[in-house]
């Protein structure tokens, strides 16, 4: 059978304490009560390995306590303020290693569902990461939290920025910049701004955008309950390219806002 080092190691240092105490008043000189140095191996003892280890000590050090008491008198037995003195040490010790152990299980416990969470968390990045829709989680200031391996390979995005939780915007300048975008350079800010607007109202529209490389993707935004927002990008490159034929150009033109031209027509309302 194991032993549990943590659970016998306050109550083995308390013993330890009280005899080299006796030790050292009998044989070289005289010292005051370690009752105070009691109360700290007892907290100690209970942030290691919990109540039972807290109180474990805590009576050893109250009997420790009361044996030294009893050596400095020179009648046998105790007088009010000898008995005084130890009950407030049981009771401070008993206390102390309650509230610690309490507070140390608290502590645990909270760091068990952390790990959990984290472990889910990880385990849910890394199946977004498979799939081939492009996912941003932003957080309410609009910086994003995650952005998944889809969307930084469609528009081209390293890792580094990735991580470093950009604002939208600054993901939107990025496509920019990259030429990600299938749109004439005079209309990219009507279209940045446009789109932006939408995340921040929470606008859940979907639009199609079409990327440089041929690819469309069927952008949708969903509000969080938190203010955040996931942005949604899905590829219907097929579905677009097969329905977008010359003999429906009415149905789709009055899809895209009746014939108008500029940034309507190029951000590809849902067909």
């Amino acid at each position: 059978m194991q032993l549990n080092w943590r659970a016998i190691s306050g109550p083995a240092l308390t013993t330890a304490t009280a005899l080299l105490a006796f030790l050292v008043d009998r044989h070289f000189f005289p010292i005051p009560n370690p009752a105070p140095l009691f109360v700290c191996i007892v907290a100690l003892a209970a942030s290691v390995s919990g109540i039972v280890s807290g109180m474990a000590s805590a009576v050893i050090a109250v009997a420790a306590s009361a044996l030294f008491f009893l050596n400095h008198r020179a009648a046998p037995g105790y007088d009010p303020s000898d008995l005084a003195r130890m009950l407030l040490l049981a009771a401070t010790a008993g206390g102390t290693a309650l509230i610690t152990g309490l507070l140390r299980q608290k502590w645990v416990d909270t760091f068990a569902w952390e790990k959990k969470h984290h472990a889910t968390a990880d385990r849910l990045s890394a199946a977004l990461d498979q799939v081939d829709i492009g996912i941003v989680l932003l957080d309410s200031d609009t910086r994003a939290e995650f952005i998944n391996r889809a969307f930084r390979d469609y528009f081209s995005l390293p890792d580094a920025k990735a991580d470093s939780k950009p604002p939208f915007i600054a993901l939107m300048y990025h496509g920019r910049d990259t030429g990600a975008y299938e749109l004439p350079e005079a209309e990219l800010s009507a279209f940045i701004a446009r789109r932006t607007e939408m995340m921040r109202s929470g606008d859940s529209t979907p639009i199609n955008i079409k990327l440089a490389d041929g690819k469309v993707l069927r952008f949708s935004c969903t509000a969080l309950p938190d203010g955040g927002r996931m942005l949604s990008y899905t590829p219907v490159t097929d579905l677009v390219r097969h329905t977008d034929h010359a003999s429906n150009a009415d149905y789709h033109r009055s899809l895209r806002g009746g014939g108008e031209h500029g940034l309507i027509g190029h951000l590809r309302a849902a067909e």
